[in-house]
């Protein structure tokens, strides 16, 4: 492995801009990287060769012409199939989209090419975001860099396994119940989710538009700021995006990684550290908030009684929301188009188009959703889950008016092996058991590594208010300056 692809994407950087090393010189690491190991891993579903060298040296030529490059110029990203990329295949993980190349940049794919910033690819998930376990993608399963016979979560194990395996510094994924922090944590990355809006949605194929947010993936607290700082801002073609500046999220993690938490407050949710998460999780999550109140911060227990009822909300909410987003996908204006002989009607060649292309998650979900919002039980199942939402919503900010940020592990348990829960989905779904209730509420929420149990990485996430961005790396980034990052066994 070339020394170059085990650097952070902050010495990348640095050593880029003083000429010390080429952009194309890392990209061609990474490029070797990937060539390497990826065939075991799978964490990307296209990799692009020709572009990502491109870029490269078109940064190496602004920095001879003397320019002044941005604080992540020259450093590859890895980006989540769920972003449209110029030219670049965009599939979702579905075989709805197989081959369709957009003819257009999501918002965010355009910021990183604006910072200079050199795109590799694009990695897997589950088919539309939907999945815990990448195992749901309609090209084949993504594996954990720390066992190969282990899920490297869902659904954007393909952006966690890339960093995992040294194959990318950085990735993009997106949170619509978890996708960025869950993965984050079973692979020992750090995975933010920044407050809903914060980042832009433009591009983002929508699974469910009132949760879905796109976000930074990294292998330490600062890397993912400063790809938060890159990527967030307001968006006049988002409606939903928030007309304000992005926190200072890199000075915030600056600070943090002195180690001081001085003054600030902390919550324990009460209903997360019960019955449901395996014992090692809730060790190495005790461990850290021991860790955390010896760097000064003040450790308090906060109920939030209503998040035990997030996980049934959330199922019924985005549901109704990707059965209503997903109706554009009918074989008619672009991707797979099935029965077309001349001889079927329009609704026949829809049908068929939706069977072949559609997976079994993604068709139980549209059911469950269609079937919410059906006349005669909209009240019943989606109004009463958006009712739900609204005391998930006030028990954070009854939180929030007595601590800065709130903790709890990330995911209830560590990586298990593949095809372990793909029969039952309820046991799949508990995966994010811990991460909807942010969604929900639509805050901030950041993993980072801290702990491991059975020699598999175990994350602890950090709750924030809403645009307080900046207070989830603080933190992050104190409890990384002491825990420290975690490297997988060689591949």
């Amino acid at each position: 492995m070339s020394d170059l692809t085990r650097l952070t994407a902050t010495e990348i950087a640095g050593l880029v801009a003083t000429g010390e090393t080429s952009a194309v010189e890392v990209t061609r690491a990474h490029l070797d990287r990937i060539a390497a190991v990826d065939e075991q891993v799978h964490a990307f579903l296209h990799v692009d060769t020709e572009g990502a060298l491109a870029a490269a040296r078109a940064v190496d030529e602004r920095r001879a012409a003397g320019e002044e490059l941005g604080p992540l110029a020259g450093v590859p990203v890895a980006v989540k199939d769920v972003l449209t990329t110029k030219g670049v295949p965009t599939t979702v993980g579905s075989k709805i989209l197989e081959g369709w190349r957009p003819p257009y940049d999501a918002t965010i794919v355009q910021r990183l090419r604006d910072a200079g910033t050199v795109m590799l690819g694009k990695t897997n998930m589950d088919e539309f975001a939907m999945g815990s376990s990448t195992e749901y993608s309609a090209y084949g399963p993504t594996r954990n860099p720390w066992d190969l016979d282990r899920i490297p979560g869902g659904s954007g194990g393909g952006s966690a396994a890339a960093l995992a395996a040294y194959e990318a510094p950085l990735s993009i994924g997106s949170d619509t119940g978890g996708s960025i922090r869950q993965p984050g944590a079973v692979t020992g990355t750090v995975g933010a989710k920044p407050t809903y809006g914060g980042t832009s949605r433009y591009g983002l194929v929508a699974f469910s538009s009132s949760l879905d947010t796109p976000g930074p993936c990294a292998r330490t607290v600062l890397d993912a700021a400063l790809l938060h700082q890159v990527i967030g801002g307001h968006d006049p073609r988002d409606s939903t995006s928030i007309p304000a500046p992005v926190p200072d999220v890199v000075a915030a993690a600056k600070l943090g990684a002195t180690g001081d938490l001085t003054g600030v407050k902390l919550g324990v949710v009460t209903e997360f550290t019960g019955e449901g998460a395996e014992p090692g999780v809730m060790a190495a999550f005790r461990e850290s908030v021991d860790t955390l109140a010896k760097l000064g911060a003040e450790i308090v227990e906060v109920s939030c009684p209503h998040f035990r009822y997030a996980l049934p909300a959330y199922y019924l909410i985005a549901p109704s929301e990707c059965s209503s987003n997903l109706a554009r996908f009918d074989g008619v204006r672009f991707g797979l188009r099935v029965g077309d002989d001349g001889n079927r009607s329009l609704e026949e060649v829809m049908s068929l188009t939706r069977e072949a292309g559609f997976g079994p998650e993604v068709k139980r979900r549209i059911m469950i959703g269609t079937y919410a919002l059906s006349s005669g039980y909209y009240d019943a199942y989606y109004g009463q889950a958006q009712k739900v939402r609204t005391l998930i919503t006030r028990d954070f900010t009854a939180a929030f008016e007595r601590v800065d940020a709130l903790i709890s592990p990330t995911t209830p348990f560590v990586a298990f092996p593949l095809g372990a829960r793909t029969a039952d989905p309820y046991q799949m779904y508990l995966a994010d058991l811990f991460t909807i209730p942010t969604n929900l509420y639509g805050g901030p929420g950041i993993s980072v590594p801290c702990g491991l149990s059975d020699g598999l990485p175990v994350g602890l996430q950090v709750m924030a208010p809403t645009m307080a961005d900046d207070r989830m790396y603080r933190v992050a980034a104190a409890l990384e300056s002491v825990v420290g990052t975690f490297t997988p066994p060689a591949l």
